[in-house]
């Protein structure tokens, strides 16, 4: 029985070395890979762009003017039964807007095509953040596996030690099976692990719009060393500068603006401007004889707008405007709010990376080497050397946490300020 957990645990560690060199030998997706195809191939970004599009057409159909209208009749006096004759008539008729109708409609399409673009810019620079904080969790998750990989293979091989040493009677049976039960406990560890960061890979291709799910399952690249410094007055200055959803709210207010000066044109008349043609054949009747005879003829119609005595609409476009203004001032102070905020987790995330940069990781390695040197010579116990390892996997994972979080933390500082410099 011995002799077969034996061979079990040989044969996992085999088969675990296997899987890890065949994951380390795939073709490495770097950041910026992965941002580019972002930028290319992300469904509802690209889904997005129509909106652009369709705000571009609309300046093509505000430039458009107002359509004339034709019709034609046919008229018959009685001609076959009292010889009244016949006729064709028809009308052209064509509204003249006045007031700058046409160019208010213009002015207006092309504001809210700005607005468009701007809130195009704002969502790619939101998913861009979003997409680097998916690389980042994948980056973590991948080093939290090679930790658990690491532990497992270490423990297995001092499993396989401990059960020739059990043999020799060097320690005792409990000894060698408590190794054995850590090991397996471990290699549990590395399948949680591993379905992790496979799902963290998952995410990243439905970021990348991939429809094949193993097209990019590819081992991901070491966290980038990134140590950067701020001032906070400054990032609230970029911020206000930068911002693009400040622009869209800048954007919104001129669009508004325009729906203002389009409200007040639209309260000028409109004239109706008509010509017609009119054909009468001749009329053979003796009581009323009467050439054929051709009438042209044309006006003009004024509307009576006493609807303008309300000036709804244009009230209504008013308080609209009013509205966004009120916003504006609004979204500048939550920019600035959202600057402070993300600065003072940047800065304690930061200092919890310095804290980790002071040797802890080299200790705790050393720790666990001294207890397990002393183990194999008979100077200490296995339990000890449990609680070694245990405590320098919790100091790894803690640290790949830290580093997360200051890179996360990171990100949402340079999408509240509106910039972006994170290139590696």
């Amino acid at each position: 029985m011995k002799k077969i957990n034996l061979i079990m645990l040989v044969a996992l560690s085999g088969l675990f070395t296997a899987i890890y060199a065949q994951v380390e030998q795939q073709k490495t997706l770097t950041y910026s890979d992965f941002i580019d195809l972002v930028r290319n191939n992300n469904i509802e970004y690209a889904a997005e762009k129509f909106d652009v599009a369709m705000a571009e057409a609309e300046i093509l159909s505000a430039r458009a003017f107002e359509d004339p209208e034709l019709s034609v009749g046919y008229f018959d006096n009685g001609e076959r039964k009292k010889q009244m004759g016949y006729g064709y008539e028809s009308e052209l008729e064509w509204t003249l807007e006045l007031g700058g109708k046409r160019k208010a409609r213009i002015n207006l399409a092309k504001s809210e095509y700005a607005l468009s673009q701007s809130i195009l810019l704002n969502y790619f620079k939101n998913l861009r953040a979003d997409a680097t904080l998916a690389y980042f969790e994948a980056l973590q998750n991948k080093k939290v596996l090679e930790v658990k990989i690491n532990s497992y293979e270490s423990m297995n091989e001092l499993a396989k030690s401990d059960s020739i040493r059990f043999k020799l009677g060097d320690i005792s049976e409990v000894d060698a099976k408590q190794s054995k039960v850590e090991a397996i406990t471990l290699k549990n560890d590395v399948f949680v692990a591993e379905a992790a960061y496979k799902n963290a890979l998952i995410n990243l291709n439905l970021l990348m719009g991939n429809f094949q799910a193993q097209a990019y399952q590819h081992i991901i690249e070491n966290f980038p060393v990134i140590d950067k410094s701020f001032s906070l007055e400054y990032l609230i200055y970029q911020a206000q500068e930068n911002r693009s959803d400040l622009v869209a709210a800048l954007q919104s207010k001129e669009v508004s603006k325009r729906n203002v000066a389009l409200a007040k044109a639209n309260r000028a008349i409109d004239l109706g401007l008509k010509v017609n043609v009119e054909y009468n054949s001749i009329v053979r009747n003796e009581e009323a004889e009467s050439p054929r005879f051709t009438k042209v003829g044309g006006g003009i119609a004024i509307p009576l707008k006493f609807s303008n005595r309300r000036n709804n609409d244009w009230k209504i476009a008013k308080m609209d405007y009013e509205k966004t203004e009120r916003l504006y001032d609004l979204a500048l102070l939550e920019v600035s709010t959202q600057v402070q905020q993300a600065y003072n987790t940047f800065i304690a995330h930061q200092e919890q990376v310095k804290a980790f940069n002071t040797g802890l990781l080299e200790k705790a390695k050393a720790v666990l080497d001294g207890k397990t040197y002393s183990y194999k010579r008979g100077d200490t116990s296995l339990l000890e050397v449990l609680d070694a390892q245990r405590t320098h996997n919790e100091v790894q994972e803690e640290y790949y946490e830290a580093l997360y979080n200051y890179l996360a933390a990171l990100v949402e500082l340079e999408r509240a300020t509106g910039t972006w410099d994170i290139v590696f």
